[in-house]
């Protein structure tokens, strides 16, 4: 006797039923194939981000660690946070801080940087690739020496442009006078964050300045 298709349904929704009582998987199903997301559709990283992987690239053979890049952007003015630590393989902006920039690069002191310049006795900022050097302490305390990378910065070494403390840089000033101090080139930074940047933005890596 051929059985009754009911029966037949019948009989297979009960074994299905018993075999997940008994907690063995009533069907073998094969999971979807997970598809690998297009390029394309992943977030645009930050434009620091962009501008640090650049200039990274650009100068690839002089830097030994690519994990982390400082980036000045000296078209803010000095009371904004304009130094950036960019964590490269994150893409993205780990923090950021108040940095000073020469007394030549803003001769009427604004707050913002006029001019550069590579010349000794100038007190300008200068801007491109640095290299960075090893710790010392100095005038200012514990500092980082800064070896310039291009025609722009090249006598960083011979002026004495460094990344140290000041007195002069802090967010009181910055929002008490709308500025912060000049240096005499140099990347100064509040004595509550160089410890921090000196520690992170180590020998062997890349500060970028830009405008």
């Amino acid at each position: 006797m051929v059985p009754d298709r009911r029966q037949f349904l019948g009989a297979m929704v009960a074994t299905l039923g018993s075999m997940a009582v008994s907690g063995q998987p009533a069907l073998a199903v094969t999971p979807p194939r997970e598809i690998e997301p297009s390029p394309f559709s992943r977030p645009t990283p930050p434009l620091m981000v962009q501008r640090a992987v650049a200039a990274l690239d650009a100068h690839a053979p002089y830097i030994r660690h690519r994990d982390l890049v400082g980036l000045v952007d000296f078209s803010k003015a000095s009371r904004e946070a304009r130094f950036h630590l960019i964590d490269i393989e994150g893409g993205k902006v780990l923090s950021s801080h108040l940095v000073s920039h020469g007394s030549g690069s803003d001769p009427a002191n604004s707050g913002w940087v006029q001019q550069f310049s590579n010349r000794y006795g100038s007190n300008a900022s200068s801007p491109g690739a640095f290299l960075t050097g090893v710790t010392y302490s100095g005038k200012h305390g514990r500092s980082r020496r800064l070896i310039g990378l291009e025609a722009a910065n090249s006598a960083a070494m011979e002026r004495g442009i460094v990344i140290h403390a000041a007195s002069y840089v802090s967010k009181d000033m910055a929002e008490s006078q709308g500025r912060i101090g000049r240096s005499q080139g140099c990347f100064a930074f509040s004595n509550s964050d160089i410890s921090g940047v000196l520690e992170r933005l180590g020998e062997g890596r890349l500060l970028y300045a830009v405008k």
